[in-house]
């Protein structure tokens, strides 16, 4: 762990820093939930023990492509499914009830970004998106990999 706070000095931020930093993005985006982290933001406040992150993507991404060690799935669109999960919430709800600062994680932040909104809508305060997702956004060629989780060099398993 050392050498990845070398590499990430914003691991020993103070939660409350990250947490203001992320509002202040939300606002500046105009989006209803509390806030929008980096990837090594979302780790740090997971470090501080002020976050639990909950990864929307679906199953079969989560198992294959890979995931954040110790953290629920909850599929924000079930692979083949027309439109997303009528159940989200509830299942968000029965998972975690109204426990402050969730942290949802998606492929490039755009599922993450309607599920912290659900949740929000529903009546959750402490909702966050991770910016850049797991993977990143596409490059200039049409490939992920160039931000988000993984290239950050941040813990993740791959089944």
């Amino acid at each position: 762990m050392s050498g990845l706070r070398a590499a990430h000095p914003t691991l020993d931020e103070l939660p409350e820093t990250i947490l203001d930093r992320a509002a202040l993005r939300a606002k500046d985006k105009g989006v209803p939930y509390a806030g929008l982290v980096t990837p090594i933001e979302a780790f740090a406040l997971m470090l501080a023990g002020t976050a639990t992150l909950i990864d929307v993507r679906t199953r079969f991404e989560n198992e294959y492509v890979g995931r954040v060690p110790d953290t629920s799935l909850i599929e924000w669109k079930p692979l083949g499914a027309a439109g997303p999960n009528p159940h989200f919430v509830e299942q968000f709800e029965a998972l975690e009830g109204k426990r402050v600062n969730v942290l949802f994680l998606c492929r490039s932040g755009v599922r993450s970004h309607a599920a912290a909104m659900a949740v929000t809508e529903a009546g959750h305060e402490h909702a966050f998106n991770i910016l850049e997702g797991f993977e990143g956004d596409l490059d200039g060629e049409g490939h992920r990999g160039a931000t988000g989780w993984r290239k950050a060099g941040l813990p993740w398993v791959q089944s």
